[in-house]
């Protein structure tokens, strides 16, 4: 029998589904819903991880530990070296979540453009606000999006901004086949050019060393005055005092975070006092339905490696040994 740990919190029935899928007769499969159970495991043999974090002592607590599985695309949670080091592959489920967190950024584009926590704070104290942020107010149609990052959530942005009327201009440090640009209508640009272009910037990279604050205090100098930021991809991509600086300024006109670099922020954080600025909990991949598509993925994962084979969606391969 091998050991399957599902760690953390999950839709409803994903417990269910996954039991469904993996034979009852190879694989037992353990819930473990808090912090503290989690750091209890020490049998573990794969560990489908979500919210949870797997740094080096989750390894070394669990000897026979053969996998781990990131329940969406991100995997900065999980020392994905030290994995490597020890041959455990690490894998993720991308694409899965796209249209997902594509919905959530252009929301957040919509509702900043529209001022619209703006309009619930003065409705709240009894202003009636019809005309109050009027010349403040934007539409998506005829705007400049400037995303960066062309993976699959960031060319799933780029057709639902298309679909509003707005125009598409990508950066990232690998640039996609000309092709690809064509049929995503995606224009390729340096960042720099971007930024100073963009009426609206949405990031959409990993969080690794080289993009860590990739927008800080001197890239969002180099935006266009009035320009919103959105940020629905990792924490620490952005300088979070820097943007908030630059949003209370008026050099940007709003920001929209599902991720900050203080997770969870406290109440008297200052992201959450600012009515041009919106802050999701992390909330971009979590929809009940995404199961659908992400559980079928970590079966495959999971049965290939049990069947000898290499699971599909390593992200680790090259800190092996």
């Amino acid at each position: 029998m091998i050991k399957v740990i599902l760690a953390g919190n999950y839709p409803e029935q994903t417990y269910e589904k996954l039991r469904k899928l993996l034979p009852e007769q190879k694989f037992e499969l353990e819930e473990v819903n808090e912090q503290s159970q989690f750091d209890a495991v020490t049998d573990a043999e794969i560990i489908i991880l979500r919210i949870f974090k797997a740094p080096k002592e989750v390894f070394e607590r669990n000897p026979k530990l053969k996998m781990i599985l990131r329940w969406g695309a991100g995997f900065d949670s999980v020392d994905i070296e030290e994995a490597g080091k020890r041959g455990i592959p690490v894998t993720n489920t991308p694409g899965a979540n796209a249209n997902a967190v594509s919905e959530l950024t252009v929301m957040l584009m919509l509702a900043l453009g529209r001022k619209l926590q703006c309009h619930m704070e003065s409705l709240k104290n009894g202003i009636w606000s019809k005309n109050t942020f009027l010349n403040q107010s934007y539409c998506l149609n005829q705007k400049r999006v400037g995303i960066i990052g062309g993976g699959n959530i960031g060319r799933q942005v780029a057709a639902k901004v298309q679909a509003f009327g707005a125009s598409v201009q990508y950066y990232d440090a690998v640039r996609l086949p000309q092709e690809m640009e064509e049929q995503w209508k995606m224009t390729y640009l340096p960042l720099d050019e971007l930024l100073q272009t963009s009426d609206i910037v949405t990031l959409h990279v990993p969080l690794v060393d080289e993009t860590r604050h990739m927008i800080g205090e001197e890239q969002i100098k180099k935006m266009k005055e009035g320009a919103i930021l959105i940020n629905t991809a990792r924490g620490g991509l952005v300088d979070d005092v820097a943007l908030e600086k630059a949003v209370r300024t008026g050099m940007l006109s709003g920001a929209g975070l599902d991720v900050v670099e203080r997770e969870p922020l406290s109440a008297q954080d200052e992201l959450l006092h600012n009515p041009n600025i919106i802050v999701t909990p992390h909330i971009g991949g979590g929809t009940a339905d995404l199961g659908d598509i992400i559980i079928p993925m970590l079966v495959n994962d999971i049965l290939r490696l049990s069947e000898g084979e290499e699971p599909e969606h390593i992200v680790n391969k090259k800190y092996f040994r």
